[in-house]
């Protein structure tokens, strides 16, 4: 599930990269606007992935050899 959300928040990122260098959202091109129920179904997605990976920044990991 980690890694699903990861991929997540990265396509967010990569939208926000859009829309700030280009005023492009890839979403609501995709998906019919900014407006449509598929485009905040996607947004609501991304941002409960977003949420979730914060617990990313608490997690110790340690890794062993």
């Amino acid at each position: 599930m980690s890694k699903t959300a990861l991929v997540l928040v990265i396509v967010g990122a990569l939208n926000w990269l859009l829309v700030g260098l280009f005023q492009f959202d890839l979403v609501a091109s995709l998906f019919g606007g900014q407006a449509s129920l598929v485009s905040r179904i996607i947004y609501t997605i991304v941002g409960l992935a977003g949420l979730y990976a914060i617990s990313f920044l608490f997690n110790d990991r340690r890794t062993t050899i």
